[in-house]
């Protein structure tokens, strides 16, 4: 072996204790993991101007998200649901019903597909809203129903799958 590689390795293994010394140090110093402040401070900083919803990040409303979708980007999100769905015109069900002209159509009202109980009960029309609440989550906006697909968290795949999907007809 060479000085200088022993001389080397010790500068990494005294840069590596120093570094887990320092980690150790400043975790005791700034508490950290316990997740309790210091006496008398609280979290944050107060910005004076308008109260908001701190809590809350609604986003923009459905109608603003649907003035600026895009059925190409929708047909590219609407990939997904192909795995159980068709929607061209007189196509025929899968795992899911057929969804040419759903939009605007009664809810569980395809002919010649089985909707689940808490489907079927659900009643009303698909319209932005009830699609967007649906696509949002299924099970939250029929609690039982057959489908098992979690749904689409962003608000902008939402509307370009809507709007997709209301090229096939039926939009309200």
């Amino acid at each position: 072996m060479d000085d200088r590689f022993n001389t080397a390795a010790g500068w990494v293994l005294f840069a590596g204790i120093v570094a887990l010394g320092s980690s150790i140090a400043s975790g005791m110093y700034f508490h950290a993991g316990s997740g309790e402040l210091p006496e008398g401070t609280e979290p944050g900083y107060f910005v004076q101007g308008e109260e908001s919803d701190a809590g809350t990040d609604a986003g923009p409303d459905l109608g603003t998200l649907l003035a600026s979708a895009d059925a190409t980007a929708g047909e590219a999100v609407f990939a997904k649901c192909t795995a159980c769905h068709t929607i061209e015109q007189g196509g025929a069900n899968g795992i899911g019903p057929n969804l040419y002209g759903t939009m605007g159509k009664a809810i569980a009202g395809h002919a010649g597909f089985a909707y689940s109980s808490a489907l079927s009960e659900k009643g009303g029309q698909w319209t932005w809203e009830n699609m967007n609440e649906w696509l949002t989550s299924p099970r939250a906006f029929a609690s039982g129903t057959k489908m098992s697909f979690a749904g689409l968290s962003k608000p902008e795949d939402r509307a370009n799958v809507m709007e997709y999907m209301a090229t096939f007809g039926g939009a309200p």
